[in-house]
């Protein structure tokens, strides 16, 4: 009930398509039956579109518009990839805004720097999701990003690679959010965690004692 409640709300907030009740377990790109019809304000570079827009709906409603999945993208992020070759950057919200193609991490980080940058208040995150293990030519993806917000005190998501334009919520908490987006996905979720950058933090000898006090 509360997916069907919240996706009335994203279509009359940023014009946001019903959701798809079978998504492909095997992707991260967006359903071809989510079709988005909003409307979505931007301005000529990335600064001056930070000035018009005020909140998550605007971020919303561009990415819903302009959005595109790069599957190569993906298989190159991938675990097999990145243990094989160099680490691949993920794109900066200047150059996404630019060219708005790539995967779930550059989605979502472009949308949390944009959300702090505009409204602060928001207190934007990123959702590090680690599904069990699926396989493409070869190579194991397992983690997939989105992005949260908070407003008037319950969380929301958004920024989804697998949905564009869609805002997930209200919600008490985001182990609520993690539980209908299992089923709506049909991928068990491993874990997950809301963090403050899409960056792995190496852990220090004091963050290992203390997670550990006998080491």
């Amino acid at each position: 009930m509360r997916d069907v409640v919240a996706a009335i709300a994203a279509i009359a907030i940023a014009g946001c398509g019903s959701l798809s009740g079978n998504a492909d377990p095997a992707s991260d790109a967006p359903e071809t039956s989510i079709a988005y019809g909003g409307r979505y304000t931007q301005a000529a570079s990335y600064a001056d579109t930070l000035r018009l827009w005020r909140g998550p709906d605007d971020v919303n409603a561009w990415i819903g518009a302009r959005f595109e999945y790069d599957l190569p993208r993906a298989v190159e992020l991938s675990e097999t990839q990145r243990q094989a070759n160099a680490r691949m950057p993920i794109h900066a919200p200047e150059a996404f805004f630019a060219a708005p193609r790539g995967v779930c991490v550059d989605l979502s980080r472009f949308a949390v720097e944009t959300l702090r940058a505009i409204a602060p208040e928001a207190r934007a995150a990123y959702v590090m999701i680690e599904f069990d293990p699926v396989s493409i030519s070869g190579n194991t993806l397992r983690r997939h990003w989105v992005a949260s917000f908070e407003r008037d005190g319950k969380r929301y998501f958004f920024a989804d690679s697998k949905r564009p334009g869609h805002i997930a919520g209200p919600y008490g908490s985001t182990q609520e959010f993690i539980d209908e987006y299992a089923t709506y996905r049909g991928r068990r979720i491993v874990s997950f965690r809301e963090v403050d950058s899409f960056e792995r933090k190496a852990r220090t000898p004091a963050a290992k004692q203390a997670r550990d006090p006998r080491t």
